[in-house]
């Protein structure tokens, strides 16, 4: 059987367009957006909302422009980070990108100094 005999059959064994297909369809499609793209989306807004809320005086931080700094200073919109000694710049909350705490552990660099002990 020929690819153009094939699509004529698979065509004629859909289903008629009525309107309560189309709008089942979309309604489908809606809910397959909903959970792939926009419930995950508005959860990490959520998450970032969160931390950067959290964020305090000591906390190391990490800027959208990859600047890595202390919090100096905290206000309601902005935060002050000494990114070396004598530098400080002011930051919007909203473009901090990661908040690591100052009570974080440091992760284990290197395996054989403590393989050794």
């Amino acid at each position: 059987m020929t690819a153009p005999a094939m699509t004529a059959m698979l065509l004629q064994a859909a289903p008629a367009s009525s309107p309560l297909y189309s709008i089942g369809m979309m309604v489908a499609l809606f809910a397959i957006f909903y959970f792939l793209l926009i419930r995950p989306q508005q959860k990490r807004a959520k998450d970032h909302r969160g931390m950067v809320d959290g964020v305090k005086r000591g906390d190391s931080v990490v800027t959208g422009g990859g600047l890595i700094g202390k919090v100096a200073k905290v206000n309601e919109n902005e935060v002050q980070i000494d990114l070396a000694e004598g530098v400080r710049v002011t930051a919007v909350k909203a473009t901090l990108q990661d908040v690591r705490s100052k009570t974080a552990p440091k992760p284990a660099n290197d395996v054989k100094s403590s393989a050794k002990k």
